[in-house]
């Protein structure tokens, strides 16, 4: 154990500390010399992930409880993760482990982003047997994926290896597609040239312009293969939220015929709409959410029962309660609309049901860039206590506090880094500031 501790006080060389930790962006290192210095791994974490449990990560990064290891291995294991294109940046740190006779180690990750669902189409081959293959390839695999060029590939040649397997000859493209406004999908399909969505044409619509259907449409459907029920899910998930807006929630898309563009390659769609009669909003009410007064959030959602049905404002109402939600430290809370139409009053009813999540509590801040005296007025401007409900919009809040009061001469760049434990359900908080120096002043002297 003496050993140990003389080893870790030292450090790995001259100048490096004890409580070692490393942070690599997707990029290639330089390689280290090997170090003849190793002990046993007595604990394995894994911090900031959230689209990958910490088996998945620990499983692609090698190491494992009870190995032997050094710098070496822990870079090693950095670079795997790295390596697969699923992640932003990842660290390590390591420290004694409680016997002092081995390390307590840590990964920390930020993924890549944005990552998208999965969707496979027209692949010919049953999905369910093509996900346990993924699955099986991959122990990274999960609903999400990062939609990084690396990741689109790799996986692009795994599906076209199941399906060679399969006796297919078809050609696999994976893609980003839209299948709503701002809501996409990576798409996996055959390459062969399917007949695609040219223009999309409305009849029998009144209430919302033919322009702003055909636009809203040809965000998510024209360029893509056409597909009935995939293009009424395009309808359904762009076009049927217009007529929410407008009290129409009983309009139906009752006609969907395709022929051959004339003026242009593909196919044109023509949508007949029934739009339906208008209907207001009728009663609302809450259901779970036990630590909050449901009058206190029907208020803050502002409903207007017995006006126009518009589910747009129904969509603000039922942000500004998340907000409310999320206030009090329940940072994870999910609201689920659900519609009781009375089609004789022509009213929809709507039930709230309200997860709350659990409730998060500010833990510790710490404070990056500044000297001791600054570091001190900080913190004595910082009035979120330690154990208290965590406000996630406090961090960002409180740095604009900083620059509009001008407590600091050439303040630059300033930014929040947040830590979310979801086993503590505790939330540590690192602001981040930075010098800016003052501009150069270019003018010239006077002319003699």
């Amino acid at each position: 154990m003496i050993w140990l501790l003389i080893f870790l006080m030292c450090g790995w060389g001259a100048g490096i500390p004890a409580a070692f930790a490393q942070t690599s962006r997707a990029k290639k290192t330089a390689t280290q010399p090997v170090q003849k210095h190793q002990w046993p791994i007595e604990s394995l974490k894994v911090e900031g992930s959230h689209n990958y449990t910490p088996a998945q990560i620990l499983a692609v990064a090698g190491l494992k409880i009870g190995q032997l290891a050094g710098k070496p291995e822990f870079e090693a294991a950095r670079d795997r993760l790295v390596a697969t294109g699923m992640f932003e940046t990842v660290g390590y740190k390591f420290a004694p482990g409680g016997d002092k006779n081995g390390y307590a180690a840590s990964f920390q990750v930020v993924e890549a982003q944005p990552a998208y669902p999965i969707r496979f189409d027209d692949l010919g081959v049953p999905e369910k047997d093509l996900t346990e293959y993924l699955r099986g390839k991959d122990p990274l695999f999960a609903p999400r994926l990062a939609a990084t060029k690396a990741v689109l590939e790799r996986y692009k040649q795994w599906v076209q290896e199941y399906m060679t397997a399969h006796d297919s000859k078809d050609k696999v493209i994976a893609k980003v597609a839209p299948v709503a406004p701002n809501e996409f999908v990576i798409l996996f399909r055959p390459a062969r040239l399917d007949p695609a969505v040219a223009e999309v044409a409305f009849e029998g619509n009144q209430v919302i312009p033919t322009s702003k259907l055909q636009n809203t449409i040809a965000e998510v459907a024209v360029g893509l293969p056409y597909k009935e029920e995939a293009f009424r899910q395009c309808l359904d998930s762009s076009i049927r939220p217009l007529y929410d807006a407008r009290g129409r929630i009983r309009v139906a898309f009752t006609k969907v015929t395709v022929e051959k563009a004339t003026d242009v390659q593909g196919l044109a769609v023509k949508v007949t709409v029934d739009e339906g009669g208008t209907y207001d909003l009728g009663s609302v009410r809450i259901e779970g959410a036990p630590h909050f007064e449901p009058v206190r959030l029907l208020k803050t959602g502002k409903f207007k029962s017995g006006d126009l049905a518009d589910f747009d404002e129904v969509g603000k109402g039922v942000d500004r309660i998340k907000k409310v939600l999320a206030h009090e430290g329940y940072m994870r809370n999910d609201v689920q609309i659900v519609r009781k139409i009375d089609d004789a009053k022509k009213i929809v009813n709507l039930t709230l049901h309200i997860d709350e999540g659990p409730q998060f509590v500010f833990g510790t801040l710490h404070i990056e860039g500044l000297d001791l005296n600054g570091e001190s007025a900080i913190r004595k401007m910082w009035t979120h206590k330690e154990g208290t409900p965590y406000n996630p919009e406090y961090p960002d809040y409180f740095l604009r506090h900083v620059h509009e009061e001008g407590l600091f001469d050439n303040l630059g760049e300033t930014r929040p880094e947040i830590k979310i434990d979801d086993k503590t359900h505790i939330v540590d908080v690192t602001l981040f500031f930075k010098y800016a120096p003052p501009p150069v002043n270019r003018k010239k002297p006077p002319a003699f």
